[in-house]
């Protein structure tokens, strides 16, 4: 073949491969039809305009993927096209133009995931909270915005409230550990008959859209704003609000009945995971993707007077909440891990094997080491193995340092491991992660340290639950000042926001299991306090309020404010943190109260250590041990998501907390 015939066939291919290069990202959309019903309750709403939306991760604004009017019996058709697999899709539905402004601001909608479009759809007042709730970071009025993975978590976890399909109420939702266990089920319902309170434009309509405007401004502009403006401030106007729900027309049931007022208008489902593996859900770490790592201290079983030894596996859950298909994993030398887990800098995973066990247990763990595990949860560290010295004791994983029950495990964020060691006392830095350059740095003057954060230029604080310490320490590991004081009591979790300040969490009464075995701690006070420490460790105030209850596990937002998992009164709270600017109207000063005073409280906790926030800006509690718990088991079997409550936070978190 000549030089001359080669060109034509070189361009030619070059061309396709041009061609195909620019058709490949249209592969990518389709084009369809989709079918639904517009109704309130079982009443069919005809004349709605109903637009498909899309939101792409990135974009400024969504983009109109078509409309259709429903008819007299509620339906509609609506053909769409160039509908991406990659975003985010969702339904608006108005009254027809030309209607009174009142009567517009009957607003419904619905979202409907990420990737493929449904074929049938039905959007209601329930579609709308549910919407409202799981997007309330990514809702501005009708438009939808965010960044990737928590734009396309949040969208998923509406699919635990609703089925989109029907307008009823999902699976998830109707099923133990929900259904009527909890009143998350009956909130939903009462939140969407405050939405059809607005189904007839009236006083009624106006009263629930100025109870639902965001505090210091004018009434939400609809119905979906309303629902929005609930979901991102829960403690606004709770009574009034309570006492509308009650009013007809009443179509979703059952709905919270009277005196049944909640605490917050808060959405919280619970998760078990892989059935028959949830048993003292510890510390939570959350990877690059919003899925979860949970730390399980005992060996499964519904029974409390079932003797348990300690847990040997490492449980996952899907950021939506539910079981990760490959979980549980086990080997890497877990057993009985407590409330320390964490990421490093590379997305490997850190736990500290604390050694819990129910107090009948035979094959006692040593709680002397830490697991480590690859992204896709993979062990890297020895599995466990009968000690030699101890026989029917066994270890693995990493053990230099001597780490002796270890709670706090962190990694900062150049890569050095940082462990407290409750049970002895002390202090281990393993420089860049590896146990060969591991140090035992003493005690410090602490008394079972249990809670470590990292915050800025490389200081590390650590609790003394003991002594009512805190021990500010220097990226080498050399102590800067030791903290006493200013309020510390009892000192458990710490946490780091994005300037460097520590919030310490003061439960006046617990001793947590360090020393011993089985499981004996105080009953829960009804009182507690956080205490703020400055970017150098100086003690600045201690707040109280909010809920606080033998406070334990403590996490920052993307916005710097301050959650608080609660051991005792079964309740979330909720301070302001170090930028007032961010807080609610009204509750603009450092340390004020968000939550009620009696907290978020839900009977769907049971008691709480471990808490987290995840990029969607859903709160996740832990029920670390049951409610009437015992010396022989313990453990609670679920982790607790509080939908869209909180600024989204970009994970995995390692060192203070940033936005995505």
């Amino acid at each position: 073949m000549t030089l001359a015939k080669l060109v034509p066939l070189t361009l030619l291919a070059a061309l396709t491969l041009l061609t195909l290069g620019a058709v490949a990202p249209a592969a990518e959309a389709a084009s369809g039809h989709l079918g639904g019903r517009v109704a309130s309750g079982p009443q069919p709403l005809g004349g709605f305009r109903v637009k498909l939306m899309q939101a792409q991760a990135g974009a400024e604004r969504p983009r109109l993927l078509g409309t259709a009017t429903s008819r007299r019996n509620g339906r509609f058709t609506l053909r769409y096209r160039r509908a991406s697999r990659n975003a985010v899709h969702y339904l608006v539905a108005d009254r027809a133009a030309g209607r009174a402004a009142s009567a517009r601001a009957f607003r419904l909608a619905a979202s409907l995931g990420s990737g493929t479009v449904p074929r049938r759809v039905t959007v209601n007042e329930r579609t709308t909270v549910a919407m409202a709730f799981a997007l309330a970071q990514f809702l501005d009025g009708p438009r939808v915005s965010g960044a990737n993975p928590g734009l396309r978590n949040a969208a998923a976890m509406g699919a635990n409230l609703v089925d989109v399909r029907s307008g009823g109420l999902a699976r998830t939702l109707r099923r133990y550990p929900n259904g009527r266990a909890t009143a998350t089920l009956a909130t939903l319902n009462s939140l969407a008959n405050l939405v059809a309170s607005c189904r007839a434009p009236g006083r009624a309509c106006d009263r629930v859209l100025a109870l639902a405007a965001v505090p210091g401004r004018t009434a939400a502009a609809d119905t979906l704003a309303a629902a929005q403006t609930i979901a991102t401030h829960p403690w606004h106007e709770v009574g009034p609000l309570f006492r509308r729900s009650l009013r007809a027309p009443n179509p979703y049931r059952p709905f919270l009945a009277r005196g049944e007022r909640p605490d917050g208008w808060t959405l919280a489902p619970r998760f078990e995971g892989e059935p028959g593996t949830v048993d003292g859900p510890g510390g939570i770490a959350i990877d690059e993707g919003g899925g979860l790592w949970v730390a399980n201290a005992f060996e499964y079983s519904r029974a409390a007077d079932d003797p348990v030894c300690g847990g040997e596996t490492l449980l996952r859950f899907a950021p939506d909440g539910h079981a990760h298909p490959r979980s549980p994993y086990r080997g890497g030398g877990l057993d009985g891990a407590g409330g320390g887990i964490g990421f490093d800098p590379r997305g490997r995973l850190w736990i500290g094997n604390t050694g819990l066990a129910g107090g009948d247990c035979e094959d006692v763990p040593l709680g002397n080491s830490v697991s480590h595990f690859d992204p896709d949860g993979t062990p890297l560290t020895p599995p466990l193995q009968e000690s030699a010295l101890f026989p029917g004791s066994y270890a693995g994983g990493y053990e230099a340092g001597g780490i002796s029950r270890p709670q706090g495990t962190i990694a900062d964020l150049d890569g050095n491991l940082w462990v407290a060691n409750c049970g002895g006392g002390t202090v281990t830095r393993y420089a860049n992660g590896l146990p060969a350059r591991a140090a035992n740095l003493g005690s410090f003057g602490l008394a079972r340290p249990f809670g470590v954060a990292a915050g800025r230029r490389g200081l590390v604080f650590v609790t003394g639950n003991g002594n009512d310490l805190v021990a500010v320490l220097e990226a080498d590991g050399s102590l800067r000042r030791l903290v006493s004081g200013g309020g510390l009591d009892h000192p458990l979790g710490v946490a780091t926001d994005s300037r460097g300040y520590a919030w310490v969490a003061n439960s006046p009464r617990l001793r947590p299991p360090c020393e011993e075995n089985e499981v004996d701690l105080e009953e829960a006070a009804e009182r507690g306090s956080v205490t703020l420490l400055d970017p150098a460790g100086r003690p600045l105030s201690t707040y109280a309020g909010a809920g606080l209850s033998s406070p334990w596990g403590v996490a920052g937002d993307g916005d710097d404010t301050v959650w608080v998992a609660n051991f005792g009164g079964r309740r979330l709270s909720h301070l302001c943190g170090t930028r007032p600017q961010r807080c609610p109207t009204g509750k603009r000063t450092r340390g004020a109260a968000i939550s009620p005073a009696r907290g978020y409280g839900f009977d769907g906790l049971t008691h709480n250590a471990g808490i987290a926030i995840d990029p969607a800006g859903n709160v996740w509690l832990a029920n670390t041990w049951a409610d009437d718990y015992s010396a022989a088991n313990p453990g609670g079997h679920q982790v607790v998501a509080f939908v869209g409550l909180a600024g989204p936070v970009r994970t995995p978190l390692v060192g203070p907390p940033e936005r995505p």
